[in-house]
């Protein structure tokens, strides 16, 4: 007897065996020598070297040695035949080998339907699981195909299945037929389950492994060509230098604890993954910011405000608070960055005011312009979960400045919206914040960042669209309209030479006399700043290019005020809007808008009717209430006025604000609708020269207005010769510059009874208010008001 490792050998089954123990070999040669026939069992554990009775399975198989091979290291390879079952009876031990008595069951026989139907199963079933096991010989599967015996098919068959020793062992042990048909059965079932489901594993394998393959197949490719025409990098030269540039860097503990910490992740993924992409470019964002990198300067008071002033023309309370700053800055080493907010009509120099800050300051300017930003994470940035995250704009904007202390102007910030992806505003009002924004969170980063050394500055068009709790943080700082000598200054000063150079022409080529600058300015532009008057004045360096290269390239240009206006064509406004006459029903006020301040010309007509005031013009709420506020102080001065009282019942009043198209509203143009229908009752003309701005009461009384400045503005520009303007906005005349306040006839009211005393024209000898006495500076409205007075 020989014991087998890790092999069960069949009847009808021929095997090469490789020997190498004493025993086996000394069996064997026995066996040869003696040609007699050996029998084969399989050992229950492998590792035993000498395994005893009961180490063996007793169940095994006769068979004779076909062939002995001694090989050089001592071993024999032995080629062996099974021939027959047999199970040991009797265990003999003789030193140098073992000699088993053994006894041979008898072949069983099984009904010849019944084995036929065995063996067209097993032959179907082996022929389903050899369809999955492509690796079977081909001759195993002919010469089983020829067998027709059951007990025989079954086991040649078990010998080939790739099973477990204890699994063939029990095939082995079945002596009758119909039990060892059923195991070889309930074998194949089970391998081909299992095979089955090798399948699916290896088919979701393989998908993974061709996408990694292809990807990896083209990342090479196109790194080999990369580097053939000197572009591609070596990944690990890239790592070397990411984390060298990270041990560079100037990073706050917080933020080289992140980078690190996100290095290291990505040392261990694929490079060219979707989730490297996204922590290579969040260490990239975080290496881009200037955490601790600022501009040094010397700040000269001197050279800043010189700087100021040869950029820009007036704008005094500005520079002037600027220049505060800085002194204050040039003394203390660290100062909250302040927040100014210019706010002014377009055109009047807001933004390139800031950049004049930054050059008188040395710093770097960025620029950022909220004008119909909607999205918060414009502002704070996306979180990192979505895909193409980003950090917000002020993070964006310091990567390219490079520095943490530039002037930064957030232009147009009343131009912000509000939607359903959030408030930008709100998402403002820690970053402009000097209690907060020197822990400013962006999303993207998830970082705290020191926004607390940037000289913020905002600018806007109007106060009222900005949020309240943003207007809170910011220094308002108002920039009026320019009046015309200030524009005659500038365009002479900056607009001409700036267009003179940007279209080809010397210094010396076109010289625009200041008649022309007025006329451009009166008759082609109506503006608080200087935009459309640089646009006439490129107009006509455009045309007198072309004329010149037509003509004389050599010729110069001198322009009067004919000479423009025959280049510029048929003037666009008619200045001067103060009447020519005085007329009945007809009055001028003042009023602000976004572009600065306007002249209204307001009309009432009256008509038979029934007591209906029509309003038109495209008044808002506000503007239609002064008119009805405005009837209802005459009405209630009726009496006074020598009017019946009844007298409105007869009359339809119609009041109407020329320009229709145009949308008006406030209460300041209430004095100017009481004037106005009071001139069309009396049939009295107001005056021509008077302009008049105030809001009124139901008891006669004017309260103050805003945007006195433009205002004033406005009705100098409209050759007005006085104003009236309420009692209560004498503290603003002071802030007011004093040419435009010495250029006017200003004065002061408090009740419509002034306004109405220095509007209307009067006849000689006549008094406004008739029949009864005054009561204080108002007139008597009863008849009990008029006795209170005379007693």
């Amino acid at each position: 007897m020989m014991s087998l490792r890790d092999i069960v050998l069949f009847p009808h089954m021929v095997a090469p065996l490789v020997v190498g123990r004493d025993k086996s070999i000394k069996a064997l040669e026995k066996a040869m020598s003696g040609r007699t026939e050996i029998f084969l069992s399989t050992q229950k554990d492998p590792s035993d070297d000498e395994p005893n009775e009961e180490g063996i399975y007793h169940f095994g198989t006769i068979a004779k040695v076909m062939q002995l091979l001694k090989l050089p290291d001592g071993t024999i390879k032995a080629l062996v035949e099974g021939r027959r079952r047999a199970r040991i009876i009797g265990f003999f031990n003789l030193g140098d080998y073992i000699e088993v008595e053994v006894e041979e069951p008898a072949e069983p026989v099984l009904e010849p339907a019944e084995g036929v139907a065995y063996l067209r199963e097993i032959h179907e079933t082996f022929n389903e699981y050899a369809k999955d096991r492509k690796k079977l010989p081909q001759e195993v599967l002919v010469s089983v195909a020829k067998i027709d015996s059951p007990g025989k098919f079954a086991d040649v068959l078990a010998a080939h299945l790739p099973v477990k020793p204890a699994d063939k062992q029990a095939i082995l042990e079945a002596v009758e037929l119909q039990p060892r048909l059923e195991v070889l059965l309930s074998l194949l079932y089970r391998e081909i389950e299992v095979a089955s489901i090798e399948g699916r594993i290896r088919a979701k394998v393989k998908q993974k492994m061709d996408k990694t393959q292809k990807d990896y197949y083209v990342s090479e490719q196109i790194k080999a060509l990369q580097k053939e025409i000197g572009q591609g990098d070596d990944p690990a030269t890239e790592m070397a230098e990411l984390e060298r540039s990270i041990q560079e860097k100037h990073l706050p503990a917080s933020a080289r604890d992140r980078a690190e910490k996100e290095f290291k992740k990505l040392k261990m993924m694929q490079p060219m993954s979707a989730e490297a992409t996204v922590v290579r470019n969040y260490i990239d964002a975080i290496l881009g910011l200037p955490w601790l990198d600022r501009s040094e300067s010397v700040i000269d008071i001197r050279r800043a405000e010189e700087i100021l002033e040869a950029d820009h023309f007036g704008l005094a309370k500005p520079k002037e608070r600027i220049l505060e700053y800085l002194a204050v800055q040039a003394q203390v080493k660290k100062i909250r960055g302040p927040i100014l907010c210019l706010v002014g009509p377009p055109g009047v120099g807001k933004t390139s005011l800031c950049k004049s800050v930054a050059r008188a300051m040395d710093r770097e300017f960025i620029r950022l312009s909220l004008g119909g930003v909607r999205d918060e994470a414009e502002v704070r940035g996306h979180r990192r979960t979505y895909i193409g995250a980003m950090p917000g704009k002020i993070i964006q904007s310091l990567q390219k400045a490079k520095v943490n202390n530039p002037v930064f102007c957030l232009d147009e910030v009343d131009k912000m919206s509000t939607d359903f992806r959030g408030d930008p505003a709100s998402a403002l009002l820690e970053v402009l914040d000097p209690e907060q924004n020197n822990a400013f969170n962006d999303h993207y980063l998830d970082l705290d960042y020191d926004l607390s050394n940037i000289f913020f500055i905002t600018t806007a068009n109007s106060l009222q669209n900005i949020p309240a709790p943003l207007r809170d943080r910011m220094e308002i700082i108002k920039l009026n309209g320019y009046t015309e000598e200030d524009k005659l200054r500038i365009a002479q000063d900056f607009l001409v030479p700036r267009q003179l150079e940007a279209n080809g022409f010397e210094a010396d080529d076109i010289v625009l006399h200041d008649t022309a600058v007025m006329e451009i300015i009166r008759s082609y532009t109506r503006e608080a700043g200087v935009r459309d008057l640089e646009r006439s004045i490129a107009s006509i360096c455009r045309k007198i290019a072309k004329e010149r290269l037509k003509k004389d390239p050599t010729k110069k240009y001198r322009l009067s005020a004919k000479a423009a206006a025959g280049y510029l064509g048929v003037a666009k406004h008619r200045f001067g809007l103060a009447e020519k006459a005085d007329e009945i029903g007809m009055a001028t006020g003042l009023a602000w808008t976004e572009v600065g301040g306007e002249m209204l010309q307001i009309e009432t007509v009256l008509m038979p009717g029934k007591g209906q005031l029509t309003i038109t013009g495209k008044l808002g709420e506000v503007m239609q209430e002064s008119a009805q506020a405005a009837l209802s102080y005459i009405r209630s001065r009726s009496v006074c006025l020598g009017f019946a009282p009844d007298f409105y019942q007869k009359l339809d009043i119609h009041i109407h604000v020329p320009e229709g198209a145009i949308p008006k509203d406030g209460p300041s143009a209430g004095i100017t609708m009481a004037t106005s229908m009071l001139s069309a009752l009396m049939q009295v003309p107001v005056r021509k020269d008077v302009a008049m701005t105030g809001e009124i009461t139901l008891r006669g009384r004017v309260l103050p207005i805003g945007g006195l400045t433009e205002k004033l503005l406005a009705a100098k520009r409209g050759n007005i010769r006085k104003v009236l303007i309420p009692k209560d906005n004498e503290r603003d005349l002071a802030e007011i510059p004093a040419r435009i306040v010495k250029s006017l006839e200003i004065e002061l009211v408090e009740s419509i009874d002034e306004v109405l005393d220095k509007a209307l024209v009067l006849p000689e000898g006549d008094k406004l208010f008739k029949g009864l006495p005054m009561v204080g500076r108002f007139c008597a409205a009863t008849v009990d008001d008029a006795a209170k007075a005379a007693h």
